[in-house]
């Protein structure tokens, strides 16, 4: 059964309002610290295994400039190496360095202790249950954005 045009909007509005709230909290954490959320962002992706830049550009929805902008960054912090990439000498591929893998290490038990805070209200269940609903969507909407990308999508009236 498809979802109702006034379930998709709320969907909508609530999942911008949540994306807000998580800008909010990420935004006050990162505060005096030499990666803000978007280089955080990078570092995650990053983190995920040796990649072309211009992928890792197409996977977070920057241009290249931008991220090439963010890379520099995170390598001048020696958080990422480049490398050029041997298959193709005009691509680089970027890749987390020992440095860049502790300091992704210690965001993250930094996120999970604020979020746990934020948080303590809930019980397990509720939370588990709200990871799986999250897990599901995302799912979902990644299947449909590469169905999208490939021209495979039919909209129905």
């Amino acid at each position: 059964m498809a979802v109702k045009s006034d379930t998709a909007a709320d969907l909508v509005y609530q999942i911008f309002d949540l994306q807000r709230a998580v800008r909010c909290i990420a935004t006050a954490s990162t505060k005096g610290q030499e990666t803000g959320v978007a280089l955080q962002g990078v570092l995650r992706f990053v983190a995920e295994g040796e990649t072309r830049a211009t992928r890792l550009a197409e996977r977070l929805g920057v241009s290249a400039p931008v991220l090439s902008r963010h890379i520099t960054d995170l390598e001048e912090h020696g958080y990422v190496v480049r490398r050029q990439d041997p298959d193709d000498g005009r691509a680089q591929l970027v890749a987390l360095s020992p440095a860049g893998a502790e300091k992704l290490r210690r965001i993250e038990e930094q996120r999970v202790a604020a979020l746990q805070d934020l948080l303590r209200e809930w019980s397990e269940d509720d939370a588990g249950e709200t990871t799986r609903v999250l897990r599901k969507l995302t799912e979902s909407l990644r299947i449909s954005a590469r169905a999208m990308a490939a021209g495979t999508t039919t909209t129905t009236s």
